[in-house]
């Protein structure tokens, strides 16, 4: 999809999902909606692939936690009351564990509550629905474009229980990952391999999404620190030592997170679907090299 009609996109459905939003914090204060336009960008907005877009959506008065990240839960975190602190002294009183957490999944389901409801009272009603079968806050917006209002379910450790996953967050590093990949043409890279995953590599099980696209950047930025080395001209070496890391790593079947390398990303993805991703990401790869003209069909 050319970058106009994206924006496009962007400006139709964000207009949906404000409208949403704007009902549940009429209903419940606390959830605060954070979508807006600031110089022609939407602030809080980040667009996954040409259909799929996730919006972060903050909450009031959290002040009185604190934020801990015991490894227990790679990606995650949970927020505890501050020492001294009452459950009473807290706006989320209702969502507080006994042990003092914030639970993660109360609120979740509250704000999924609070979605089903604004959706069926927005104006949008006929182009907008809520995903069920799922805990986290999925909207479809005209049978097409898929928004995920930032309320992850927390992936749980294969061969282990954590009394705390339920009640804990999803770590977000977004901040951090687009300052590292400004300058040059990284920003051009990450489109790219986000077109090539879109058009070739969009496969049964999903083994391979934008993220891990995002992750194997970060790592050939770290291979490649120097600005001359994400000139235009470079564009291509870089695509395809990144499609060569991505083989690597389902044949492997490992991908480590760029912030939290002890998080494997491909943690739950079957072995078939990992093997048969990497027989395609090969496919293409061959396809790159050895045809100068393959970016200009591909």
């Amino acid at each position: 999809m050319p970058r106009g009609q994206i924006a496009k996109t962007i400006r139709e459905i964000t207009k949906i999902v404000q409208d949403v939003l704007k009902e549940v914090e009429v209903q419940e204060p606390r959830f605060i909606s954070s979508l807006t336009e600031c110089n022609g960008h939407y602030e809080g907005l980040e667009v996954i692939s040409p259909t799929e877009f996730e919006v972060v959506l903050y909450l009031n008065q959290m002040g009185v936690f604190n934020f801990v990240d015991d490894g227990s839960l790679p990606g995650c975190a949970v927020l505890k009351l501050s020492d001294g602190r009452k459950r009473s002294m807290s706006l989320w009183v209702e969502f507080i564990t006994a042990s003092g957490y914030l639970s993660a999944r109360k609120i979740r389901s509250r704000f999924q509550t609070l979605v089903a409801q604004a959706c069926d009272k927005s104006s949008y009603r006929d182009l907008v629905k809520m995903i069920a079968d799922t805990s986290e806050v999925k909207l479809r917006i005209r049978e097409r474009y898929g928004f995920d209002l930032l309320s992850k379910e927390c992936v749980s450790l294969q061969g282990k229980q954590s009394s705390m996953e339920g009640d804990a967050w999803v770590l977000s590093f977004l901040e951090a990952e687009n300052r590292l990949l400004q300058g040059g043409c990284r920003k051009k890279c990450l489109s790219i391999l986000k077109t090539l995953r879109d058009r070739h590599l969009d496969l049964p099980g999903l083994p391979i999404n934008a993220y891990h696209l995002k992750t194997l950047l970060l790592y050939e930025c770290e291979k490649h620190p120097r600005e001359c080395e994400w000139d235009e001209v470079c564009l291509g070496d870089r695509i395809n030592g990144i499609l060569l890391q991505l083989i690597s790593c389902l044949q492997c079947r490992r991908c480590p997170h760029y912030f939290l390398p002890n998080l494997d990303l491909f943690r739950g993805k079957s072995h078939s679907s990992l093997e048969n991703a990497a027989k395609m990401t090969w496919r293409l790869c061959r396809e790159l090299l050895t045809n100068s003209k393959s970016f200009d069909k591909l």
